[in-house]
């Protein structure tokens, strides 16, 4: 299932961008609940080498998604406008 980047993803990304960390001080400060807002849970995962996410629908139902270093920056640009995501069940 793809969900369009809104607003409230944005600003996360924000957050991730203005923290100027390279990878390897991002596994550093791992954690899975450092981003949170209304819709989205999730933080940097040394497992997998990426930002993994929770996001809950308007039902409340939980999907999950990971996103890279890189992406943050294409998502910021406007290049990737929409995220994989996949049922948590």
């Amino acid at each position: 299932m793809k969900i369009h980047i809104d607003e409230e993803f944005l600003s996360i990304c924000k957050k991730i961008k203005e923290k100027n960390l390279s990878v390897d001080e991002w596994r550093l400060v791992e954690s899975d609940d450092m981003f949170q807002s209304s819709n989205f849970c999730g933080g940097y995962d040394t497992i997998e080498d990426a930002f993994c996410f929770s996001y809950y629908d308007q039902e409340r139902k939980e999907f999950w998604f990971q996103i890279d270093l890189s992406e943050i920056g294409q998502i910021l640009d406007g290049v990737k406008t929409y995220l994989s995501v996949r049922s948590a069940c």
